[in-house]
Order: structure tokens, then sequence, then C-alpha cells
């Protein structure tokens, strides 16, 4: 069974903490990585590019010219496309990206990136997180005994306003609940924070 060390806010280590080997113990499979943040960044984009065609620019009611005899050609419309000023053929119009992997995709996915960071020994299991009040200044002094100087994700198996309020305000610091996790945050942090509780749930419901 394959085991981290335990930690408590202070930054103290008070014992070992068992993970689950099929969650936090499998073999990274990069190719399944790379799918997953690229389809959680399309997910993301907004798709609220557009251009006006001919029929909504304004303008162009009339024909600019009689049809023969001018020996100009023909034109029906000063919005046409190949006038300056005209509408644009075949260009973005508002729509979604996003888009959907097999379910065994994502969970290879999730488990892959849970399994990197211990790979790395940039998992940190907390035995509690909590705060009697929302405190940027605790937060703070949580993550200095932890060593955590870079982009931080914080997990919790339930969503804890006071903690996600106190890392609010502090840069490269994420707070999410178990349910929340994903690929792209684990990524994208340098360290992930787990309580035990978290850790647990994440283990339970992947395996």
């Amino acid at each position: 069974m394959l085991k981290v060390a335990l930690y408590n806010q202070s930054g103290s280590e008070i014992g070992e903490v068992e993970l689950n080997d099929s969650v936090f113990g499998v073999e990274p499979n990069e190719s399944v990585l790379y799918e997953a943040i690229i389809m959680q960044r399309a997910s993301l984009r907004q798709g609220t590019h557009k251009v006006k065609n001919r029929s909504e620019v304004k303008g162009g009611g009339r024909k600019p010219w009689r049809q023969k005899g001018t020996g100009r050609a023909r034109q029906g419309s000063i919005r046409s496309p190949q006038w300056r000023g005209g509408g644009t053929v075949f260009g973005p119009t508002p729509r979604s990206y996003s888009y959907k992997l097999p379910k065994k995709v994502r969970r290879l996915a999730i488990k892959s990136a849970l399994s990197t960071k211990v790979n790395e020994n940039s998992l940190v299991v907390l035995e509690d997180l909590t705060f009697a009040a929302p405190k940027t200044k605790e937060m703070k002094t949580v993550l200095n005994s932890l060593s955590v100087e870079k982009k931080a994700l914080i997990v919790t198996a339930d969503f804890n306003e006071a903690v996600s309020l106190s890392a609010r305000n502090i840069p490269g610091v994420t707070v999410v609940t178990t349910e929340g996790i994903n690929v792209l945050d684990v990524i994208n942090h340098d360290k992930l924070l787990m309580t035990k509780a978290a850790v647990e749930k994440v283990g339970e419901v992947l395996s």
C-alpha cells in the first residue's frame, strides 16, 4: 500500500496516511492526460466570436449601377463581400467548442494526474484544514509552514466557506472540493494539498 506523510496545519508531520494504489499509484498515461487537458481548455472557450455577413451589414439597399451598358462588372450591392465594408464570407459565428471524452478515459486521466503528483512528491496530505473565520493571513501561515511557495491546489472533502474565502486573495492558490477536482487544475498547480478526508473520498470514488 502506498503511504505518504500526514501533516497538521502547523506543518508538523504527525504520521502517515495510506493511499489507494488504484488511484494514486497508477502508471501515468501522458496521451490520455493530453487529451483531457485539451478537452478542458476547449470547454473553457467562450465561442462568442461573430462577423457580419452581407445580410447584416448596414447599407447597400440599392443596386450601384444598372446591369448592362456601363462597361463595368455587374454588381448588385455595395455590401457584397468583394466591396470594402462589405459582409464577411465564411467568418466565425457563435459556437460551442466543448466536447466529451469517454468516462473511462476521463477517470484514467484524473488518476494519471494524481499519480504524477505523488511521483513528483508534490502531494501534501493534511489531517484537517479549518479556520474559525476567513483570514488570508492564517492561510498564508499554513502554506508557509508546509513550504508551499508557488501555485497550490487545495482539495477539501466538503465546501468550507472560511477556507475558500481565506485563499481567495492569494495569487496562484485555488480551493476546490473533491467533486470539483479536475485534470487541468491538478497539472497547472505545483503543489496539491488534500485533506485526509478528501484523499479517502477521492480514493473511494475513483477506485
